[in-house]
């Protein structure tokens, strides 16, 4: 029989009012699990618990949240092996990806944990005589954390341990179309020594548990990773009751690769940024813009690595490029592909649905040449293993066409030139800039966003989390004077 998976709820593993089928996508007749869906009533239940608890994460020992971090975090490094092969069974990336990713979300763990001991406050002297002030940082509350199903436990993992770090009470909303790896995170945080409650795994729809949790009076705060559509809707809820949210939404990266670039470095680099994880991922560069100089040879050496790429099942040795997650996703894929040939676009590889020994959503990846910036493809994020060649003919062409977007959140740029990179990153309108590297690929100790439509809010990750689950209290101390 096939197994079913509860919600952590209040300390207690809870089965939900109804269930939702995992499928592998890369093996379609491959039923990983039963995952319960939670009531609305069940929703208001961990909320209520969530906020019972708080006095009791706040004044949590720190080497006691410190220790519950490390063990987070050490389990999830010692068994990335294990819990990547599940997540790359239910989401389809290849496995060594899923193997780096549950370690890496391991490595978020353990960096808040030391961060736990880090928390030093200020002070200074008032401008009134003998009186001191004192500014330090105190928990936000009640945390709601909506994380999506592409990177389900590295993402997930980046929200919730700062969050746990600061002292918050943690209600987690994850992607339905990933129940596993949640499950799986939710499993090892229930047995790390932190308060009952303080956090909480509620699966469920958006439509329901997602709003309700981000309109909810009594949630002091809101994360939200997706796209821009659905972020609108979190903040229009969260701004009902003054909640402070923080949302990453969407992107359409662009990758400038100028006439003096090492072009082998950049085609690498066009592959790792644009393809990997199958194109599912909101730092893919799915906009190449390409010197003129150089156009015709990036093209057609890009075009040879897509065609030896090996497409499959996502944990069969030698997958380079697995299934994308759901036939909905699939289909949406391949209808950019229809419009870009009715548009005249060639299609100089790829797009094509594949039909292989294993059943699942399997595509050819895709690169589309002879584009231009107005094309719907080039303005909107596809999430897929598709990436649209444009022909430039200057620096200063290709970065007013990087710019020339509503969204910001990573861009990159190919070139030897140290004074063309230095202008670059000054100028580029984006939250993180790459210079000689795929786009994709960020480190867990330094900030992470966008800009324009691509984010709202406080930074994620390193230090700049404290902005966003934390709350400044600045207090004024008059002792008098010794007698």
């Amino acid at each position: 029989m096939t197994k079913t998976f509860d919600n952590l709820i209040a300390g207690n593993w809870l089965a939900g009012t109804d269930m939702i089928e995992n499928r592998n996508p890369s093996e379609l007749g491959d039923v990983i699990g039963h995952y319960g869906q939670a009531s609305l009533e069940q929703l208001e239940t961990a909320i209520l618990a969530a906020r019972e608890v708080l006095p009791a994460c706040r004044n949590l020992s720190i080497e006691t949240r410190q220790a519950a971090l490390e063990m987070i975090g050490r389990e999830l490094m010692a068994r990335s092996h294990e819990l990547g092969i599940l997540l790359s069974r239910e989401e389809g990336k290849p496995v060594a990806e899923g193997k780096g990713e549950v370690f890496r979300a391991g490595q978020f763990f353990t960096y808040y944990a030391a961060e736990v001991l880090r928390q030093i406050g200020e002070n200074a002297d008032s401008v009134r005589p003998d009186i001191e002030i004192d500014v330090r940082r105190e928990p936000m509350g009640v945390v709601g954390v909506i994380s999506p199903w592409n990177f389900p436990t590295a993402t997930a993992s980046w929200k919730i341990a700062p969050a746990l770090a600061y002292g918050n009470a943690v209600i987690w909303k994850p992607a339905n179309q990933t129940p596993a790896s949640a499950w799986a995170l939710a499993e090892i945080i229930s047995r790390s020594g932190l308060p009952a409650s303080a956090f909480q795994l509620v699966m469920g729809p958006g439509s329901s548990i997602g709003n309700g949790l981000a309109g909810h009076r009594d949630v002091d705060a809101i994360t939200f990773t997706g796209s821009y559509g659905v972020g609108c809707q979190v903040a229009a809820a969260a701004a009902a009751n003054l909640t402070k949210y923080q949302l990453e939404l969407g992107s359409k990266n662009a990758l400038l690769v100028m006439d003096d670039a090492d072009v082998d470095l950049a085609v690498a680099g066009a592959f790792a940024g644009g393809y990997s994880s199958t194109g599912q991922k909101c730092t893919a560069s799915s906009r190449l813009l390409v010197h003129e100089k150089i156009h015709d040879q990036f093209v057609d050496k890009l075009a040879t690595t897509l065609g030896k790429i090996k497409v499959g099942h996502a944990l069969h040795e030698g997958t380079q490029m697995g299934p994308v997650v759901s036939q909905s996703q699939l289909n949406a894929n391949l209808g950019w592909i229809d419009r870009a040939r009715q548009q005249g676009v060639e299609v100089v590889c790829g797009g094509e649905q594949l039909s292989l020994v294993d059943d699942g959503y399997y595509m050819s990846p895709a690169l589309l040449a002879e584009t231009t910036n107005d094309m719907d493809f080039n303005r909107k994020e596809m999430f897929a293993p598709i990436a649209a060649v444009q022909r430039i003919g200057s620096y200063d062409e290709g970065l007013a066409i990087a710019n020339d977007t509503q969204y910001g959140l990573v861009a990159g740029i190919f070139t030897k030139s140290l004074a063309r990179a230095t202008h670059f990153r000054r100028n580029i309108e984006t939250g993180c800039v790459m210079v000689n590297l795929p786009t994709a690929g960020t480190d867990y100790h330094v900030p992470f966003g966008g800009r324009k439509n691509s984010s709202s809010g406080p930074r994620e990750q390193g230090r700049g989390a404290a902005e966003f689950y934390t709350q400044v209290k600045t207090a004024y101390i008059h002792a008098g004077h010794p007698e």
